[in-house]
């Protein structure tokens, strides 16, 4: 057998070469690179809070942990909320929004978007440009706010006497809404802001399929989706919401509903599987904030305590 004695500088050039891929893989084992945990944000729309100004509201949340609001002008020092119609705020000045913005970050809350919800598919052509008029100046407020998303239903209009086709399911309602769908969306580009349409299984977007269609009809970046997924418990199932809506979304309302009920209630009251709904939105929308509604002060903290505690079930983070 053949043997090449080595020098002592020789064995000591290769034990420390066979050395180096030891280490490595030691400290690849002593530290191995985990994935970051899935997390979710997880806010309070400020509707229920009536009874509070924007100070005392913001206050309030921060002590319990809550960072992030979506607006609605309800407090005692901003009463201006009018579901499906439109209010005057023609005196909310620069000033006045910059102080209602004050007041929620300076206590450490941010405001994630701000609630309009006027009626877009009256059948009155001069009714639907007021209530464009209305988003318009809302627009405004909200970059005087420093807010850059708007959230809205399409509107609830009752016709006054019984059709074949419900008046939403119209083919000349569905164009109409096109076309003025097309309208905020010029609006939004003009004020560089970003409107959010809510689906709702008795109105306009009765399911998550319709809603996605009307997006992509419509075509501009600016028009995008809220998903409450109690909205469309009655029709669509959570995966196939998340399914059809997901490239769109960028918020989402955490409430609940019992089936075949109409009344929405806080979460953890109804029959939406609050588990699955935050696993979805942790692996498909983790942007977009978990907005809790149908809350006010004596029950958020039930509800966020559900929330978080399906979140948790499920190894997501909230924050």
């Amino acid at each position: 057998m053949f043997h090449d004695p080595l020098t002592r500088r020789e064995a000591l050039q290769a034990g420390a070469a066979m050395a180096l891929p030891l280490a490595a893989a030691a400290n690849a084992l002593a530290s191995p690179t985990a994935p970051p945990p899935r997390g979710v944000t997880v806010g309070v729309a400020t509707l229920g809070f009536g009874d509070l100004s924007n100070r005392q509201l913001a206050e309030e949340l921060s002590q319990h942990g809550v960072h992030t609001v979506q607006l609605f002008l309800n407090q005692t020092d901003s009463r201006y909320w009018k579901y499906n119609g439109r209010s005057d705020v023609s005196d909310l000045t620069p000033q006045r929004c910059r102080a209602i913005a004050d007041a929620y970050r300076s206590a450490g809350v941010s405001i994630h978007s701000m609630g309009v919800y006027t009626n877009l598919i009256h059948p009155d052509p001069d009714e639907r440009k007021a209530n464009l008029a209305y988003f318009e100046a809302m627009m405004k407020v909200g970059r005087a706010m420093g807010v850059r998303t708007l959230v809205t239903e399409a509107g609830h209009y009752l016709a006054d006497k019984p059709a074949a086709v419900p008046y939403d399911l119209r083919e000349d309602v569905w164009k109409t809404m096109i076309a003025t769908g097309k309208q905020l969306a010029g609006l939004a580009e003009q004020y560089d802001v970003t409107v959010l349409f809510e689906a709702f299984y008795r109105g306009f977007f009765a399911t998550a399929k319709r809603t996605r269609l009307f997006l992509e009809e419509v075509g501009s970046p600016r028009l995008r989706a809220l998903l409450d997924p109690a909205n469309l418990l009655e029709l669509n199932d959570l995966e196939e919401m998340f399914q059809q809506l997901k490239p769109w979304i960028d918020c989402l309302h955490a409430k609940d509903r019992k089936l075949h009920v109409d009344r929405g209630v806080p979460a953890g009251q109804g029959d939406l599987d609050y588990r699955k709904f935050v696993t979805l939105a942790a692996e498909h929308t983790p942007h977009a904030p978990l907005i809790l509604e149908y809350v006010g002060r004596k029950d958020y903290r039930q509800a966020l305590a559900h929330l978080q505690s399906a979140a948790q079930a499920v190894g997501v983070a909230t924050r």
